[in-house]
């Protein structure tokens, strides 16, 4: 008898050029932070990232929405990785992400500590909740009033994960870079064996 063999879907992005605004009333802007992907290839509570951008952009889809991903190197600040994003895309509506998989939806006329929907606990982010995430984002970008994201709330997940989260945070931080602007990225997901 033989043990099965999980498949396990591998991320990378393809640099496509540099991010510039899009004119598609319908598009979503994928804003990634400078660590995601690469190095960080996984949340904090590991979800990995070739998931999270597989059920975002299944959410988007899904609700007649179409997806463009970006690649900020100049910050690890969330809020400003999606109102930069918002601020690029078509419809005006970004999902900004850090790699640790904190996550929050975006609206170009809104201020840049203002936003549509925060997520702040990643522990509490799984593969369900990312496409839910896409879906409202797609909605958003259509003009629609979404119902917002049902979030879990565990007083304990801040005291469990908080080290890990700021060594994280502390890793992210040493990936920006100043120097390089941001790029439109195609993700690619392989399936490895």
């Amino acid at each position: 008898m033989t043990a099965a063999v999980e498949s396990v879907r591998t991320l990378s992005l393809r640099e496509v050029g540099p991010a510039e605004r899009g004119t598609r009333p319908e598009e979503v802007v994928i804003a990634l932070s400078p660590a995601f992907g690469d190095p960080f290839t996984k949340t904090i509570v590991d979800v990995p990232h070739a998931e999270v951008i597989r059920q975002l952009l299944a959410g988007i889809e899904e609700q007649g929405g179409v997806a463009r991903t970006i690649k900020v190197y100049r910050t690890a600040d969330l809020a400003a990785i999606a109102h930069y994003g918002a601020k690029l895309s078509g419809s005006g509506i970004a999902v900004g992400i850090l790699a640790r998989g904190t996550t929050v939806l975006h609206q170009r006329d809104l201020a840049r500590l203002s936003n549509l929907e925060l997520f702040p606990q990643a522990p509490l982010l799984d593969a369900e909740v990312f496409r839910m995430i896409g879906s409202n984002a797609a909605q958003y970008a259509q003009g629609r009033s979404p119902r917002p994201v049902p979030t879990r709330n565990d007083q304990m997940a801040r005291p469990r994960w908080q080290a890990k989260a700021a060594l994280l945070h502390l890793k992210e931080f040493e990936c920006i870079d100043h120097a390089r602007s941001a790029v439109e990225v195609e993700p690619v997901i392989s399936r490895v064996d």
